[in-house]
């Protein structure tokens, strides 16, 4: 039986591990990858103590710094997916893996992040794959030479566009506002690009295709006109949805299922649980936020387990 279990494996979990370790707490980090979903970012220009860094090496820096300061006390359980998590009669934790895996403790962490919120429109599951991408760092090599959309006014979606500049013919990003989410250094990086066209307040209403993408419709909400726009790859950059399927009968969430917590020391609603990261219903989701709000978690847990 471990101490902790910290459930995710961002920057969140990583910078609870690492406090964990030095606090000698019996720790499973249990994840499926390090690095969360910056790991596939081409450039991070705003993780503290770096001008810049691919999510990869980030990534890379995350492992190495548990790597070195882990001994004895933390494991990875890596390539593990948490499907369920539990209260035992004798008030600890059970949590079960995808692959079948069981795992106790006295205390839990749950940092699994968000996923890549899906667009909603007639021929966005059709053309999954087939053009319709949430990855430019997988994806966007593939469309070299092409004509792209990127869907999606925050800081991923500009970034997204950045990275497909580089070898798309032209990148044409639409987003339902006329203000952008991302940093204005950000956007005024990709507007100053001869590639690079923007549509807003837009919204997309339908992909078309045959095999494979050949279009996009979108409504321009000045006008209400419909229009097309003729693209072979489309860049969905519109959110993201908490994994928190696993404790929804568990602990308190919020209309958007992300779990309520305690902001001066991350609990959740039920004792022995905490949670940081992009899965909770903190106000803004950053890589050094979540790695705070970890380490605010650990030095909570690390006094409650003192008090057990």
């Amino acid at each position: 039986m471990h101490d902790l279990m910290i459930i995710g494996g961002g920057p969140a979990s990583v910078a609870a591990g690492v406090y964990a370790a030095r606090k000698r707490l019996k720790t499973a980090i249990i994840t499926e990858e390090i690095g969360g979903q910056s790991a596939v970012s081409e450039g991070i220009e705003n993780w503290v103590g770096s001008p810049k860094v691919s999510g990869a090496e980030l990534a890379k820096l995350f492992r190495a710094h548990l790597d070195a300061v882990k001994g004895d006390a933390v494991t990875f359980e890596m390539h593990e997916r948490v499907v369920s998590l539990e209260q035992t009669p004798e008030k600890l934790f059970l949590a079960r893996t995808k692959n079948g895996k069981e795992f106790t403790a006295k205390a839990v962490l749950i940092a699994s992040g968000a996923g890549r919120r899906k667009l909603d429109i007639p021929g966005a599951e059709k053309f999954e794959n087939k053009g319709v991408t949430y990855c430019a760092s997988c994806d966007g090599p593939l469309f070299s030479e092409m004509d792209v959309a990127v869907i999606g006014g925050g800081n991923a979606g500009f970034e997204t566009a950045l990275q497909l500049l580089a070898y798309a013919k032209s990148v044409t990003l639409i987003h339902r506002h006329a203000e952008f989410k991302a940093d204005p250094i950000t956007v005024e990086k990709a507007r100053v690009h001869p590639n690079m066209r923007i549509i807003a307040p837009a919204e997309p209403t339908e992909i078309m295709g045959e095999q494979f993408v050949t279009g996009l419709k979108y409504k321009e909400k000045d006008s209400s006109e419909v229009k097309e726009l003729a693209v072979s790859g489309i860049f969905a950059e519109i959110g993201v949805v908490p994994n928190t399927g696993f404790v929804e009968e568990m602990v308190a969430l919020d209309d958007i299922k992300r779990i309520k917590v305690d902001p001066r020391n991350q609990r959740a609603s039920i004792e022995g649980v905490w949670a940081a990261g992009d899965c909770t219903d903190e106000l803004y989701h950053q890589n050094n936020i979540a790695a705070g709000d970890g380490v605010k978690a650990l030095e909570d847990i690390y006094l409650w387990l003192k008090k057990k």
